[in-house]
């Protein structure tokens, strides 16, 4: 009974550190002057008020939980990937650049495969800092982050060259790709914005549960992540499942950004830096996972959860004036005390695991004398 009251306690600390980061919100919102019942009431209305709202909550979710599942495989295996802003842009590049190149194919032969190319992309720019961890032992943290710096810069020369659209009128042309044909579009589910990358990355979280926990590929992935020299001694090849687990981070990433391009933007545009195409869903996929407890399964409602929050933010800035700033502030709680509440979280198991093994030696003791 007590483990069962202690793990339900674990599985809700997201939900507390949520609570936690609201609660310092409504602080903030009434040393502006605005009234948190208002602005928290008018964000629920904007994530979940109407058919449209929801369908803008799916969609921004839609590219967290890609982002999201793609975290639950690196972290199980032990390797941190911080990648998902550049990997969510190679994806992205690779799948538009099929489109552009044949404009004219059938839109059924032209959108899997620019799936798969933008899931293959991600995967590739995700190997890279996986096989210089395990060929190098490079801290995956930096490199993964350096990455994406590169990316950036990959699409700003792209965009400014090669893949810019060569009919807009006048001297300046604005660094932005042509518009997809309307054939490659993702068919709609209801007449609103929700797209059938949705369903597709519901699917994806069921076979990434699947993988991670039925079968032995996935088995030794998290045996990697569990205890890496344990594992080299059992004769797992630790190195080629980190790397492994790397390719497949980032191959979800990818996913995520052919998927935003063709079912949400259509075109690519740049303003400089990553957060102008993946409006920050490489890192916020990230926490997504965190939320839940880095479980394939968990990062389906996670995901919807920060969706919303990015949904509703909008709503909740109309209603209340307060500054654009506050609400970057607030999803930056939620962020720091979600991560906050999972690092206790181990804390916690931790100091459970220790204490059962000293409760088992003295057991042993007592059997023995």
């Amino acid at each position: 009974m007590r483990n069962y009251v202690n793990s339900l306690i674990d599985g809700l600390f997201p939900l507390f550190a949520t609570l936690a980061a609201l609660a310092v919100g409504a602080v903030m919102l009434l040393l502006l002057g605005a009234n948190p019942l208002v602005g928290f009431g008018a964000l629920l209305q904007g994530a979940f008020g109407s058919p449209n709202a929801w369908a803008d909550t799916a969609v921004k979710a839609t590219p967290l939980l890609l982002v999201g599942l793609g975290i639950c495989i690196a972290f199980r295996s032990g390797v941190i990937n911080i990648g998902g802003e550049g990997q969510m842009i190679m994806g992205a590049l690779a799948s538009i650049s099929l489109g552009l190149s044949f404009p004219s194919a059938p839109g059924i032969i032209i959108v899997p495969l620019a799936l798969i190319l933008g899931f293959v992309a991600g995967a590739i720019w995700g190997g890279i800092p996986g096989f210089l961890k395990a060929r190098f032992n490079v801290n995956e943290i930096l490199s993964t982050i350096m990455m994406n710096v590169i990316a950036v810069q990959f699409m700003n020369m792209l965009l400014r060259g090669v893949l810019i659209d060569q009919n807009q009128l006048g001297a300046a042309k604005i660094p932005q790709t042509a518009r997809l044909s309307t054939a490659f579009d993702l068919p709609r589910l209801v007449p609103t914005r929700l797209h059938l990358g949705i369903l597709l990355a519901v699917l994806l979280a069921f076979l990434v549960y699947y993988f991670l926990w039925r079968t032995t590929v996935g088995y030794k992935i998290r045996a990697v992540g569990l205890n890496r020299f344990a594992s080299r001694y059992a004769g797992i090849k630790v190195e080629q499942y980190m790397v492994l687990s790397l390719l497949l981070s980032g191959a979800f990433s990818g996913l995520a950004g052919a998927v935003q391009v063709y079912g949400v933007t259509h075109f690519m545009i740049t303003d400089g830096t990553a957060a102008g195409f993946t409006g920050s869903a490489g890192f916020n996929g990230i926490v997504a996972a965190l939320f839940g407890q880095l479980h394939p399964l968990g990062t389906i409602p996670a995901s919807f959860l920060f969706g919303a929050l990015l949904v509703g933010a909008n709503q909740m800035q109309r209603a209340t004036q307060v500054p654009a700033a506050l609400i970057t502030a607030l999803n930056g709680l939620v962020v720091v005390f979600v991560v906050s509440s999972e690092i206790y979280r181990q804390q916690r198991v931790r100091r459970r695991a220790i204490a059962e093994m000293k409760k088992q030696e003295a057991l042993a003791s007592q059997t023995k004398g």
